[in-house]
C-alpha cells in the first residue's frame, strides 16, 4: 500500500512529531511563568503590544514555538487590547502558527516586544529560585532584553545541513572539500551551481508548461571581509569555455580583417566587391561595467548565452544606476527567458534576443543589494537566490591549506573536467529532464506549504519570491542531475532526477528561503499612497446601520449627490450585498456591523 504524502515533512527537517498539546520536558515551566507575569503587567497598564500586523504574527509564532497549544489563550490575552481583536480570528492564527516549524522565531521576540512597550520584564528571585537551572535557562531566553539598549549581537541564520554534502554529486564534493568553514562550504557550492547553470544549453525542462533551461541568479551578502571572496574560484570551473569562446572570436577577428583588407583593395576595381561583416564579440563572462545595449550585444554576440560573474556588487549597480530601466528590464526577462529587444544606434539596427539564458553570480555588502535592488516590491528581488553569511570574527589560520598547489591549481583542474563534460554535451542533442510523478507531487506539496507560510510572515507581496524559488528548486535539480553523467558516463534523451539529488535541492530550499526573508526584510518597503474615497464610498460610509429613505437623501444632499444618483447607489448596494432592505423603507447597512471597517466598492 502507498504512503501518503504529508508535505510537512518536507517543510522541516526530520525530526519526532511531538503533540501540540504537550510542554516541553524542560524548562517551559519557568518560562511560561515569566511570560504570564509578563502579560499580566500587560493587562494592568492596558498596553497593546500587537499595534503592528508582523508583530502580532511574530508574538504568535514565539508563543506557539515555546508553548504549543498552551500557548494559545496567552496569544489571546496578548491581542484583546488591540481596536479590531476578533477571537476567531486568533485562533485561525494561531492554529496556522502551530503547524509552521522552526520559522526563526523565538521567545526572545516576545521579551523584546514588551521592553520595548516600556514593560519592566526583570524579577526578584530568591536566592533558592536563583540556584534553579531552569531559571538559569530563562535569564539566557531573556538576555540583554532587560538592559537598557536593545540587542546587537547578529542574527545567525542557518547553514546547509552537513548531511546535504555527502549526498551530492562527486564533482560538487570535491568543490567544496577545500572550504575551511560552513560558510564558505555553502557559498562555495552555491557560486559553482550558478556559473555552471550558464554552460548547459543543451538541457531543458518543462516547468509550468514552458521550456526552461538551468540558468541561475545569485546573491551572496556579507560584510566586508566575512569571506566572500571565495566566491572568485568558482569562475575557475567554467574559465576553459570562456577561453574557447575568446580564441573563436580572434579567429573570427582575424579572418574579418583580411577579408575587409582584400575588399579595401578590390572596391575601386571590383563592383561586385562586399564589405564583410563584422564577427561577433563571443565570449562566456560578460563585463557587469556595461551600459545595457552593450551587455545586450555582447549576449547577442554569443548566441544569448552568458554569465555576469562579479565579486563586487556595485559593479553592477553602477551601470544599473546609469542605465537603470533597460538594464533591470532585460534582467528580469532574461530569468524567464523572455525576448529582449534593443537598438544598435551605431549600425542603426533593431535586433531582438530570443530565449536569452544568462546566468548571473554577484556578491556584495547588504549597501550593495540596496544599490541594486532599491526596494523590496522591485521585480529583480525575486529573481535571486540570496545568502547572507554570518559573521564569524575568528580569526583563520591563513597558513591552513587543504590542497597542495593552492586553490588556483586545484579549481583550474575541476575546470578542465567539467570542459570535458561541456564538449560532450555540446556534441550532442538536446536532453529533456523531468521529475518523477512522486517528486512533482513532493515538490507541490512542499510548495504550497511554504508559500502559506510566507504569506502569513511576510504578506501576499513575498508570494513571488516562493514561486520563482519554485523555479530554482527545478533548475537546482536540473544541475544536479547532469554533474551525475561525470560519475556514469552516460548521457540519456530524457534524464529523470534521482531522489537523493531531489531530497538535496529540498534541503537547500529550505535554508535559501530563509536567507532570502532575512534580506527581504532589510529592503525599505514602498510607500502606496492611500486611495481618496469617493463620494460614492463616502455615501455609504456615511450611512448609518439602520435607516429609511428620508435618512440616506440626507447623507447624499451632505454629499452634494442628486437624489436620483442617491436612489442608484442604494439600488447597486443591495445588490453587492452591502446593505439589507429589511421591510418598506427600512434598510440595514451591512457594513456597519461590530467594526468601523471600511469597505471599499
Amino acid at each position: 500500500m502507498n504512503k501518503i504524502f504529508n508535505p510537512k515533512e518536507w517543510l522541516t527537517e526530520s525530526v519526532p512529531d511531538n503533540k501540540v498539546t504537550e510542554q516541553k520536558s524542560t524548562e517551559p515551566t519557568t518560562v511560561l511563568e515569566e511570560v504570564e507575569e509578563i502579560i499580566s503587567r500587560l493587562e494592568e497598564q492596558r498596553i497593546d503590544i500587537t499595534q503592528s500586523y508582523k508583530d502580532w504574527i511574530n508574538i504568535a509564532f514565539a508563543l506557539s514555538e515555546e508553548f504549543g497549544e498552551n500557548g494559545r489563550e496567552l496569544f489571546h490575552r496578548v491581542s484583546a487590547f488591540h481596536s479590531k481583536y476578533d477571537r476567531a480570528e486568533c485562533d485561525a492564527q494561531f492554529s496556522s502558527c502551530l503547524k509552521s516549524k522552526k520559522t526563526g522565531v523565538t521567545i526572545r521576540s516576545f521579551f523584546y516586544l514588551a521592553k520595548d512597550a516600556g514593560i519592566d520584564i526583570s524579577f526578584k528571585k530568591s536566592s533558592e529560585d536563583s540556584d534553579n537551572v531552569g531559571e538559569k535557562n530563562v535569564g539566557e531566553i531573556k538576555g540583554e532584553f532587560t538592559n537598557d539598549v536593545a540587542p546587537t549581537p547578529p542574527e545567525q541564520l542557518p547553514n546547509f545541513p552537513e548531511s546535504l554534502f555527502s549526498q551530492l554529486p562527486e564533482f560538487l564534493k570535491r568543490v567544496v572539500q577545500v572550504a575551511v568553514s560552513a560558510e564558505e562550504k555553502d557559498i562555495l557550492l552555491l557560486g559553482s551551481i550558478t556559473a555552471i547553470s550558464g554552460c548547459l544549453p543543451k538541457l531543458f525542462g518543462i516547468y509550468d508548461g514552458r521550456k526552461v533551461f538551468p540558468n541561475l541568479f545569485l546573491f551572496i551578502t556579507a560584510q566586508a571581509s566575512a569571506g566572500k571572496g571565495r566566491l572568485i574560484h568558482c569562475r575557475q570551473l567554467v574559465n576553459p569555455i570562456h577561453k574557447e569562446l575568446r580564441d573563436r572570436a580572434r579567429e573570427l577577428k582575424q579572418r574579418y580583417e583580411v577579408e575587409l583588407a582584400q575588399y579595401n583593395a578590390a572596391k575601386g576595381k571590383d563592383e561586385n566587391a562586399e564589405k564583410p561583416a563584422k564577427p561577433p564579440e563571443k565570449m562566456l563572462f560578460i563585463p557587469a561595467n556595461n551600459s545595457s545595449t552593450g551587455a545586450y550585444q555582447l549576449l547577442g554576440d554569443s548566441d544569448g548565452r552568458g554569465i555576469i560573474f562579479e565579486t563586487e556588487g556595485d559593479t553592477l549597480a553602477q551601470a544599473f544606476k546609469s542605465d537603470y530601466g533597460n538594464y533591470s528590464d532585460g534582467f528580469r526577462k532574461a530569468f524567464h527567458h523572455e525576448t529582449i529587444s534593443y537598438y544598435r544606434r551605431t549600425d542603426r539596427e533593431y535586433v531582438d534576443i530570443e530565449n536569452p539564458c544568462l546566468s548571473t553570480v554577484l556578491s556584495g555588502t547588504p549597501a550593495q543589494v540596496l544599490a541594486l535592488i532599491p526596494s523590496a516590491e522591485n521585480g529583480l528581488f525575486s529573481r535571486f537566490m540570496f545568502y547572507a553569511m554570518n559573521v564569524r570574527p575568528i580569526w583563520k589560520n591563513v597558513f591552513e591549506s587543504a590542497t597542495d598547489n593552492g586553490l588556483e591549481a586545484y579549481f583550474d583542474d575541476l575546470g578542465n573536467e567539467f570542459y570535458s563534460l561541456y564538449g560532450n554535451l555540446m556534441r550532442m542533442p538536446e536532453i529533456q529532464f523531468t521529475l518523477t510523478a512522486e517528486q512533482q507531487q513532493k515538490f507541490n506539496g512542499f510548495f504550497s506549504e511554504i508559500q502559506q507560510m510566507y504569506i502569513t510572515l511576510k504578506g501576499l507581496d513575498y508570494m513571488a519570491s516562493v514561486r520563482r524559488l519554485g523555479l530554482v528548486a527545478f533548475r537546482l535539480a536540473m544541475i544536479l542531475s547532469v554533474l551525475r553523467i561525470m560519475e556514469h558516463g552516460e548521457i540519456p534523451e530524457k534524464m529523470i532526477c534521482e531522489n537523493q539529488d531531489f531530497n538535496t535541492v529540498i534541503s537547500m530550499i529550505r535554508v535559501l528561503i530563509i536567507h532570502s526573508a532575512k534580506v527581504y526584510s532589510e529592503l525599505p518597503q514602498e510607500v502606496k499612497p492611500k486611495k481618496q474615497l469617493t463620494k460614492k464610498q463616502k455615501f455609504l460610509n456615511d450611512l448609518p446601520r439602520n435607516f429609511n429613505r428620508q435618512k440616506y437623501l440626507e447623507v447624499a444632499e451632505k454629499f452634494g449627490i442628486p437624489g436620483k444618483t442617491a436612489e442608484g447607489y442604494i439600488a447597486g448596494f443591495k445588490k453587492d450585498g452591502l446593505i439589507q432592505h429589511e421591510s418598506q423603507d427600512n434598510y440595514i447597512n451591512l457594513t456597519i456591523a461590530d467594526s468601523e471597517e471600511i469597505k471599499e466598492i
